[in-house]
């Protein structure tokens, strides 16, 4: 098996811009929910390459959960692994830190999304941008090496220099890797009802694409080497988990609203932290959705997430992975897409035909990867 995600649903408030399952925190739902977690986990067979424990918020979890959850886990635990666990300024501690380390945890994602305080106050954060900075340095204090942090850009009235300025102070600090996000407005969000009601104005398309390209051009200047259309890391500090993702490889997904996909085969759990409790304890089935891909779906699926990253779609690796020839299986995307001048292909090269974004294909990444499905 590739790798395993563990969802935590739980934060202390939930942004106005999230459209992932999340819930409020509560010390006996979260008690029950890691413990199901635990018995799941040691039902599970095999090893992994990857390991990631996502939210919600995992550090609101506390010390005595935590542990519980992170013991579990030990014997996945080698040299080889890449274990991610994503925290929060607010609920990060020295005491919290050294429990990870001492559990194998060897990298570090950091939900900052801004170092400006009224920015943050918008987006619903309830930290500040200093504190953002403390987690870093907390971290690196600690002992950790490979720490990650998340950005995001594009929010209303906000500049380019606005930034830019944003930009210059992750790239001073002690860390690895950047993830850079442009605000989106998913539906059933806060967010998504303030600009449906008019009560804000969504920053113009080509303001956040001008973000956008500095955070490219800014980043590769500072040593963060572009791998995927929002992500950038120092040579060697490349999220091992994610490109497991981008190379459509199987994964199984713990916890509410996780989704696991083995041989082929989606499948999705409940999101309802209460329910997927009660479901396990009754032996019930956790899943609510379960879909078989074709042979071509897959290597459609394939295709649009490979696309993604920087160095797109080699043929002779599509042919391997897939058993399909990428040239024959996406001629009219491939026709449409260069004519568009969102991807650039040569087939020429026989040695190794590649087919990758454009400059424009990563300000419109999303189109590219809905147009290979």
């Amino acid at each position: 098996m590739n790798s395993l995600y563990i969802h935590i649903p739980f934060c202390r408030k939930k942004c106005i811009y999230c459209d992932f399952y999340s819930v409020a925190y509560e010390q006996n739902l979260a008690a029950d929910y890691t413990n199901v977690l635990r018995e799941q986990i040691k039902q599970l067979d095999g090893s992994f390459s990857t390991i990631y424990i996502g939210g919600g918020t995992p550090t609101v979890l506390g010390r005595e959960a935590l542990s519980n959850l992170l013991g579990g886990l030990k014997r996945f635990i080698g040299p080889e692994v890449e274990f991610t666990v994503e925290a929060n300024p607010e609920s990060l501690s020295k005491d919290i830190l050294e429990l990870f380390l001492d559990s194998g945890v060897n990298r570090l994602s950091l939900g900052i999304q801004s170092f400006d305080n009224d920015k943050l106050k918008k987006l619903g954060r309830i930290h500040n941008g200093a504190s953002g900075q403390e987690a870093v340095y907390l971290a690196q204090d600690a002992g950790f090496k490979n720490i990650s942090i998340d950005l995001i850009f594009g929010v209303w009235n906000e500049t380019p220099e606005d930034w830019k300025q944003e930009l210059r102070k992750a790239a001073a600090l002690p860390i690895q890797h950047i993830s850079g996000y442009s605000l989106t407005y998913e539906k059933d969000t806060p967010l998504f009802e303030l600009a449906q009601e008019k009560k804000i104005t969504p920053l113009e398309d080509e303001i956040a694409a001008q973000m956008y390209e500095e955070t490219i051009d800014f980043l590769q200047k500072e040593g963060f080497n572009q791998y995927e259309v929002s992500n950038f890391a120092k040579e060697g500090y490349a999220c091992r988990h994610n490109q497991n993702y981008w190379e459509n490889n199987s994964y199984i997904g713990l916890g509410a609203s996780a989704v696991s996909y083995v041989d082929g085969i989606r499948k999705e759990n409940v999101s309802d932290a209460g329910e997927y409790i009660a479901r396990y304890k009754k032996e019930e089935s956790l899943e609510v959705f379960q879909e078989e891909l074709s042979p071509i779906e897959k290597a459609k699926e394939t295709a649009a997430v490979k696309i993604r990253t920087n160095e797109g779609i080699d043929f002779n690796w599509f042919k391997q992975k897939t058993g399909f020839d990428f040239g024959e299986l996406q001629e009219g995307a491939l026709s449409r897409l260069t004519d568009k001048g969102l991807i650039s292909y040569n087939m020429r090269c026989a040695k190794a035909p590649r087919v990758h974004l454009t400059p424009k294909g990563f300000l419109f990444a999303d189109t590219v990867s809905g147009e290979l499905l």
